[in-house]
């Protein structure tokens, strides 16, 4: 449908310069061409259709040319050859139709055959070149938006990656130690790793379900516990509706990280995951030591690149909110839906 619509407008363009021509010149005699003998008109109006034909294609060529030109053709250059083509043609094919019929040909036949069809080429022209240049635009927005976003996702695959080297460190260090005194703790532990490491690796740019998320904090809080403090307290409260809702994953990890890392004094750790008509809330509260001193080189690190993720992944549909006290330390974050 649409190729043929494509063969049949150059008819119905050149019909169009054939009657605005034709009441031009009827409204300036006080004539009616329907009146004439049918076969002039019929005459005038194939020869007016034949010119649709040539023109439009020859509008079509100079642009094609053009294109393969650029950037050594302009588009004054350009719209030169087409007012060019236009005048030729119409000189050519319509003015001597119109010098052996009616009247003959007056001056103003003249100018209206050459003016008309010229103002219709022209108008024909420029939303030919709208459209080829608002496609141009739109492919040129889509390749910025397509780097933009493999320039993200290499972000995001960086900012994951920089987790790994600090967990893997503190769990083999955790095995290392167990491996002399309990060595059936050491083997659960391994197992736990593998699990960990098995959910870190694969694949996991798109979302996941809560509930698998929140499966593998369990495993890491029960990895971490093996080299905590035995008077450490651990409160773990996840939310049993939390279960098909979509996320995307390790965005928790690095506020358990920092509680684990940083908890002293009482040694309490809550860690609480809930949902509420917004969306998912998760918080973290850890006991500070007395004298609390954070590692000037590494601290902050995780937290950093969870904001960044956070920007990446949810902009304008979340919430962060760190409070540190004298004494304790809370961590908020609120998943939009």
């Amino acid at each position: 449908m649409k190729q043929f619509l494509k063969n049949i407008f150059p008819a119905f363009y050149g019909l169009l310069n054939y009657f605005t021509i034709r009441l031009l010149q009827d409204t300036d005699s006080h004539s009616h061409f329907w009146r004439r003998p049918w076969q002039t008109t019929a005459i005038e109006m194939v020869m007016s259709m034949a010119v649709g034909y040539v023109v439009l294609f020859g509008v079509t060529k100079i642009c094609r040319y053009s294109d393969s030109k650029q950037p050594n053709v302009s588009l004054s250059t350009e719209l030169v050859y087409v007012i060019i083509l236009s005048l030729l043609v119409n000189n050519l094919l319509l003015v001597p139709i119109a010098a052996f019929t009616d009247d003959g040909l007056s001056l103003s036949d003249f100018a209206e055959i050459n003016i008309i069809p010229l103002l219709y080429t022209t108008l024909y022209y420029g939303m030919v070149r709208s459209r080829t240049y608002l496609k141009a635009y739109v492919a040129h927005q889509l390749l910025v938006e397509k780097l933009t976003n493999d320039q993200l996702e290499t972000e995001l695959k960086f900012l994951r990656a920089q987790y790994h080297p600090h967990f893997l460190f503190n769990a083999l260090n955790t095995i290392y130690f167990q491996v002399d005194d309990d060595v059936p703790g050491a083997k659960q532990s391994i197992e736990l790793l593998s699990e960990l490491l098995r959910y870190q690796l694969y694949d996991r740019q798109h979302q996941v379900s809560i509930k698998q998320e929140l499966d593998y904090l369990q495993n890491y809080i029960l990895l971490q516990k093996v080299r905590a403090s035995k008077k450490m307290v651990l409160h773990v409260d996840f939310d049993a509706a939390l279960i098909e809702q979509q996320i995307y994953p390790l965005l928790f990890l690095p506020l358990v990280e920092n509680a684990f890392k940083y908890v002293g004094g009482k040694y309490s750790i809550n860690i609480v995951a809930g949902s509420d008509a917004d969306g998912i809330l998760f918080k973290v509260e850890n006991d500070l030591p007395g004298q609390y001193q954070p590692d000037k080189e590494n601290s902050g690190i995780g937290i950093e690149n969870l904001k960044r993720r956070l920007e990446l992944l949810y902009p304008g549909r979340h919430s962060l909110t760190l409070d540190k006290q004298a004494d304790k330390f809370t961590a908020t974050l609120h998943l939009n839906n």
